[in-house]
């Protein structure tokens, strides 16, 4: 091989070994090649653009100059493999193992119970982790940065936060902790369960037994590497791949020979911009460049006039950089340093700016960017330098809009940005307003700075730059120039605001959508920026405002000025302790530690995607639709078949059996239905060589009429997927007649997407001869799977075994689509003889999957003038995508629980599933509910609104009371229902607080606070018997361990650790006897999904029930050897050939519907529960902030408290993004833009309210459940709708304070838009609005 065609060899070290690597391909990421190259598979891969965190890990590096080793945390999906040379990773497996010893990091996380589907926790250890590395006695904010950029779709971060802060240096939490009198238990009167004290705990786990933190065992850095780091390489390091050449040079001079040579080639530090824009649009650069090894790119210099930072420092250095200046320099000199670091501290997550360079946040220009705009006001400066030399360029709006002129010429290089000091009478601010508080993209941001003549208000010099609201940051130039000289009074303020919106024009069809709200935006920026200014100038000449001339800031207005602050979550878990009497090895009822916790927390828990690769294993990719309604004309794959490595494309001809059904093929034929709908698969030696040939699979289409995406479009084609739902009781029209008022209104819910944090997966292996088939798969019902296969292939159910170890999260979303990839595999695997993996990317995932279902209501309420609601006409209908799928189903359930807590004598509830060319969209956790209680809370509010009522009194006086029968002719007992109202109201101390609401908001003008409480009566499980049975097989082996298997599938919900639990108890030994393998339709047969919150009551039911079957044939033993162990009885009973293993089952709860009568016993029991929550809004940008959130749950006897919490907090945070945050957008033609965590935004650490407190209620008898418990395992997202409603109640306040009318549209989720355009005032006002007809929206509503 030439000199010029080799490769130079990747040295780096991962987890204290060497590797070296001489074939080194530039386009693997750090994450692959782990994963791949080195079987570390505790790093997971969830979704490729480091928005989620579960991919993190630890980098570190010797500095040249000051001999330090950095640590710190980032996500492997972004890093080139070979950026690392040099460095030292550390994976989750080198801090600690079960085989070795266990970091105090992974068993506090474990052992506070801040696991649950452990599919995140990998990354939650290496981030806490990295943080002790640099800080061993860190603060709890100090946690909450290391942990911003890191997701958890299950466990509501309250949990994994405790584990943290055990490190902590301080604690704001309660010193009464675990003796039952805990500060923030007192209500405001005695409640039922008071002078119960002694049963009740407040502590979930124990901090005494916990090792100790010693930094002095952590792995050291290599001291191979610091050999390196004191006599660095010099000479140019050329890696070579199949399409990619990565260039690392070692001199400042040899990079700009390269940059010479490769004038088009962009450089790379982070990989944060280039690396996501690779992957999702495309983008393809056969020359990298790395100035990684550049000394001279990180120098950081200061003189007496400002600051100038390198290029290649990072942008968590940036911070740390400008905050030891601003802690040195006086506060006039600061200012543009302190609004830097303002958005510093919320841009991207910690991870991310680890990573990230100030280089390239600069160059890449993004119109979303934090930084650039407030460096352009500040007039920063860029050093730029080439062969030719150095020379500077402003970097101002020319130079972000690129034009050529203002812009680097092809060969130069961006070395430093230089930051001016600010100056006496110089002020300058910085704003922003994204979907989240935190870790979320800007829809706008601003950067604003004014100089004031000296010792007057008269404005010398202005700078406002905005982003957000064009293709790049954009100056208001005119705009500024117009306001020099003028006074900054009320006048001046008007005239801004006039002409920024000239200047800062948005069209209609604007890419990102939302324009009014940007619009106003822009102008309420401005008005703080105003506020802000005010105050300083106060506060800098303490004059009378005479002498100024400019007003004083009302106080009233003073809290717009405030930015609401990260606060660390504190709260307070109650539960009752188990009898004293109860054996002490007797695990039931004790908040015993999930099965696989200390398995998450060091990664050796194996999930579906960890399996190791297999011998002639082939990848598979799927080639889905870009059209939302056509006919195919034609599938081309010629030239994906001539690529390297693919080995075959399959097709709906070659499946050999039955193509699903006919109104829902697995794969499409002549039809695409919407935007996702899978046609093809291709398959090939690698992932990769997969999906490249997918891009070269050619579709022709032909557009089909019509195109249907919203509920109001369905309605008018009359498109729907199943006959209307009704359920009526009373007489509605009569009722309507006699009351005091009627009142109309409407509900829009938008969708939620899945995001489990396991994407969907499948391995699907053939077996020689007899067409036998083993199928791993990440689903919550192994049988469907099997069936659907079974089908496919035309081969019986028999010879397909479906496993399930554990899944990384389903909340419905892995019933039905596993099973049709599941199907698309096994053809796949039948057709070439060879395994197949199927593995969705997340943006993929998104794409194909559903979600929950869309909802738009219509209610007409009639009631008495005391809110009495006497009648009752809702009808609903949810947007169920292009297949039936659960469309139906999901549309009874909602109808069946529509009326919640509440005795309305006359009803009328409709329900339709409409069919639109979307995907279709599926089960989600709560099942409808989440979207019937916001209609009917809505409702109950609009009542109390015209009332001039409170809600709560409304909501009281329409709940039921005493025993009485639902609308469906179900008796039932209200009386914990009525425990939980009280018990929230008085642990909230809601009146006292609603009290406290009130005054806040009449002294502050633009922050409002609201508060809400709602009751819930959730009803569980399926409305069939048969959904309701449940096997087991129990194993005893002749050592005395036991082996259970039953039908339920670990997601995450602990229902492994429960079953040990059950078993533990009917067995009368330790749960370290027992183990679970997996689930396997192999071992239980015909099994029924793990859903509907019973998967542990009935398969807990079939254990119990195989374990007293054994127990009865051990009893003669037992009676004749009662001090024998239970090692000798089963000796015993082998030696006497008594069976040592059984079948348990349990024939399921009795449940039935009879929707021609609209009556029926639909549900075993219902679950019953309160929340109270309060928030802050901004009425200026539309943010909020939770404040506190209090929960009741009646959940009997629980069965495992800490896990039952952990349900209920994980499901409320879930159900409240739901109504908050995450919001699924769509093109005009039907394409999902929400594909990832940059777009959909689940709550973050960040969200969880600053006080969050859950109880559940002292025990009451259930007979009909295993030992009294109840399944809580949806029932808490519903309660995420208190938010909502605090959310409103804040809207409705800032709306009375305008004189705008009270009644405003519903319309779910409450994001920033929502909140500021419904908060209506003269900036709303003076924004220019479109005639909808005149333009085409980016985006459209679909409810």
């Amino acid at each position: 091989m030439p000199d010029q065609w080799r490769s130079d060899e990747l040295v780096f070290f991962v987890n204290g070994r060497k590797v070296i690597e001489r074939d080194v391909d530039p386009e693997v990421t750090l994450l692959t090649f782990l994963r791949k190259n080195l079987g570390l598979t505790g790093t997971k891969d969830a979704c490729g653009r480091g928005g989620c965190g579960a991919c993190t890990v630890m980098v570190s590096r010797c500095d040249p100059v000051s001999k330090e080793i950095r640590h710190f945390s980032i996500t492997a999906c972004l890093v080139p493999i070979c950026s690392l040379y040099g460095a030292a990773v550390t994976t989750v497996e080198g801090v600690g193992s079960m085989k070795t010893k266990l970091h105090p990091v992974q068993e506090r996380i474990a052992k506070s119970h801040g696991t649950q589907c452990g599919f995140c926790t990998p990354g939650m250890v290496m981030s806490t982790y990295t943080l002790l590395r640099n800080h061993p006695q860190p603060s709890e904010e100090q946690l909450m940065e290391a942990l911003g950029g890191n997701l958890c779709r299950c466990t509501g971060y309250r949990p994994i936060l405790d584990g943290g802060k055990t490190f902590c240096t301080e604690s704001n939490g309660c010193q009464q902790k675990g003796t039952g009198k805990c500060c923030l238990d007192q209500g405001e009167e005695d409640s039922s369960s008071r002078g119960r004290n002694g049963d009740i705990s407040t502590e979930l786990f124990t901090k005494d037994r916990f090792q100790p933190l010693d930094p002095t065992q952590e792995l050291i850095f290599p001291p191979a590497l610091l050999r390196m780091a004191e006599n660095p390489e010099k000479r140019t390091l050329t890696f070579r791949g199949e399409r990619v050449t990565w260039i690392s040079p070692g001199t400042l001079k040899d990079l700009l020979e390269l940059k010479t040579k490769y004038p088009e080639a962009p450089l790379v530090l982070g990989n944060t911009s280039l690396g996501p824009a690779m992957r999702s649009q495309g983008h393809f650069h056969p020359v990298l460049l790395s100035p990684a090894r550049i000394s001279e790119l990180s120098i950081v210099s200061t003189t007496s006039e400002g600051l100038t930072i390198g290029a290649g420092c990072s942008l968590a250095q940036v911070k740390d950089i400008l905050a030891e200046r601003v802690s040195e320099l006086p506060e006039e000199k600061t200012e543009t340093y302190q609004a830097l670091l303002k958005h510093l501290q919320s841009l991207a997550g910690q991870q991310i700016r680890n990573l990230a360079s100030l280089g390239g946040h600069v160059m890449s220009r993004h119109c979303y960017s934090d930084l650039n705009p407030i460096l352009a006001v500040g007039n920063a400066t860029l050093n730029l330098i080439s062969k030719e030399g150095m020379r500077q360029i402003p970097l101002n709006e020319h130079f972000l809009a690129g034009l050529p002129r203002a812009d680097l010429k092809p060969e130069e290089i961006l070395q430093s940005v230089y930051i001016p000091h600010s100056q006496k009478w110089e002020f300058v601010s910085a704003f922003r307003q994204g979907q989240c508080q935190q870790n979320a993209l800007a829809d706008v941001n601003a950067g604003m700075r004014v100089l004031f003549k000296e010792g007057t208000d008269t404005v010398h010099d202005l700078s406002v730059a905005y982003g957000g609201v064009g293709v790049a940051t954009i100056s208001a130039h005119r705009t500024c120039q117009q306001l020099q000289g003028r006074c900054w009074n009320e006048l001046m303020l008007e005239e801004a605001c006039r002409l920024l919106l000239d200047e800062v024009s948005l069209p209609g069809s604007a890419p990102g959508g939302r324009v009014e709200f940007k619009r106003t935006l822009v102008v309420s920026f401005f008005f703080k920026f105003y506020l802000e200014v005010l105050q300083k100038l106060k506060k800098l000449v303490r004059l009378s405002s005479d002498y100024l001339g400019s007003p004083e800031v009302s106080d009233l207005f003073l809290s717009a000025l405030e930015d609401f602050p990260v606060t660390v979550p504190q709260g307070v878990q109650t539960y009752q302790r188990v009898a004293p009497c109860q054996p002490l090895q007797d695990p039931v009822g004790r908040p015993i530690m999930h099965l696989s916790g200390l398995k998450h927390t060091t990664g050796e828990a194996m999930f579906c995607g960890d399996i190791p690769r297999l011998d002639r294993e082939l990848a598979m990719a799927l080639v889905t639709s870009a059209r939302a309604h056509a006919k195919i004309i034609s599938i081309d794959f010629s030239k994906a078949l001539k690529l390297p490595g693919v080995v075959d494309v399959i097709t709906a001809k070659d499946i050999p059996g039955t193509n699903g059904a006919e109104d829902s093929k697995i794969l499409a034929v002549d039809e695409v239905l919407c935007v996702g709908h899978i046609i093809c698969a291709v398959v090939a030696e690698t992932d990769v060589q997969a999906k490249r040939a997918i891009e070269k699979v050619k579709i022709t289409y032909e557009d089909l009429e019509p195109i249907i995406f919203t509920v109001e479009d369905a309605i008018k084609h009359n498109s729907f997927l199943c006959p209307e739902k009704k359920l009526e009781q009373g007489n509605i029209e009569e009722a309507f007649g006699k009351v005091d008022q009627i009142i109309e209104g409407e509900v829009h819910i938008g969708g939620q997407e899945h995001f489990y944090m396991e994407t969907q997966r499948v391995l699907v292996i053939p077996k020689r001869g007899d067409q036998e088939l083993d199928i791993h798969v990440s689903t919550q019902d192994p049988a469907h799977v099997q069936k659907t296969v079974s089908s496919t292939l035309n081969i019986p159910i028999n010879k397909i075994t479906c496993h399930v170890k554990q899944v990384g999260g389903g909340f419905g979303g892995k019933i039905g689509r596993p099973a049709i990839l599941g199907a698309i595999a096994a053809v796949g695997a039948i057709k070439t003889g060879h395994p197949i993996r199927l593995v969705l990317d997340r943006e993929e995932d998104m794409l194909i999957t559903g979600g929950r279902h869309p909802l738009f209501g219509k209610y007409k309420v009639g009631f008495m003038k005391d809110g009495r609601i006497e009648a009752l006409d809702i009808e609903c209908f949810i947007n169920g995508g292009c297949t039936p799928e659960d469309s139906e189903a999901v549309a009874e359930f909602l109808l069946l629980k529509l009326e919640n807590a509440y005795k309305i004598q006359n009803l009328r509830f409709r329900g339709r599933a409409c069919m639109t060319n979307l995907a279709s969209n599926t089960s989600f956790r709560g099942f409808g509910f989440p979207q019937g209680i916001l209609v009917i809370e809505s409702c109950i509010t609009a009542v109390a609104t015209k009332c001039g009522l409170l809600p709560e009194k409304v909501r009281e006086k329409n709940m039921y009371k005493t025993v009485d029968k639902a609308i469906y002719k179900q008796e039932f007992n209200p009386e914990p229902l009525i425990r939980c109202w009280n018990e929230c109201l008085d642990k909230s101390s809601f009146h006292s607080r609603r009290t406290q609401v009130e005054e806040f908001n009449k002294k502050n003008y633009w922050k409002k606070k609201g508060i809400a409480v709602i009751p819930m009566k959730f009803s569980v499980g399926f409305t069939a018997t048969s959904y309701h049975q449940a096997a087991a097989l129990v194993h005893i082996y002749t050592d005395g361990s036991v082996l259970v298997t039953q039908g339920g599938n670990e997601l995450g919900q602990g229902i492994h650790t429960k079953i040990l639990q059950v078993a533990s108890r009917e067995l009368k030994i330790p749960m370290s006897y027992i183990h679970i393998s997996e689930t396997s339709t192999a071992t239980v047969p015909n099994t029924i999904a793990t859903a509907a919150s019973i998967g542990s009551d009935v398969n807990g039911r079939a254990v119990q029930d195989a374990c007293q079957i054994l127990l009865k044939r051990l009893e003669p033993i037992i009676k004749e050897h009662p001090e024998g162990t239970w090692e000798d009885w089963i000796k015993t009973a082998f030696e006497q050939s008594i069976s040592l293993s059984a079948t348990g089952f349990f024939r399921g709860y009795k449940a039935f519907m009879d929707w021609e009568k609209g009556e029926g016993e639909p549900f075993p029991y219902y679950i019953y529960g309160a929340a109270c929550s309060e928030v802050e809004i901004d009425c200026l940008t539309g943010a909020h902030k939770k404040i506190r959130t209090d929960i009741v749950m009646e959940a009997c006897s629980s069965l495992n408290p800490a896990i039952d919490v952990g349900q209920v907090e994980g499901a409320f945070i879930q159900g409240m993004g739901l109504y908050t945050t995450e919001e699924l957008r769509y093109s005009p033609e039907g394409v999902l833009y929400s594909q990832g965590p940059d777009e959909y935004k689940i709550p973050t650490v960040t969200d969880v309210p600053g006080e969050f407190n859950v109880s559940l209620l002292p025990s009451s008898p259930n007979p009909l459940t295993i030992y009294s418990s109840k399944g809580l395992g949806e029932s808490g997202v519903a309660l995420g709708s208190s938010v909502f409603l605090a959310i409103a109640d804040a809207v409705a306040t800032a709306r009375r304070d305008r004189d705008v009318a009270e009644d405003f549209p519903v319309e779910s989720p409450a994001t920033p838009e929502w909140v500021r355009m419904a908060c209506a005032d003269r900036f709303t006002e003076m924004i220019p609005r479109d005639d909808p007809k005149t333009f085409k929206p980016w985006s459209i509503p679909v409810a």
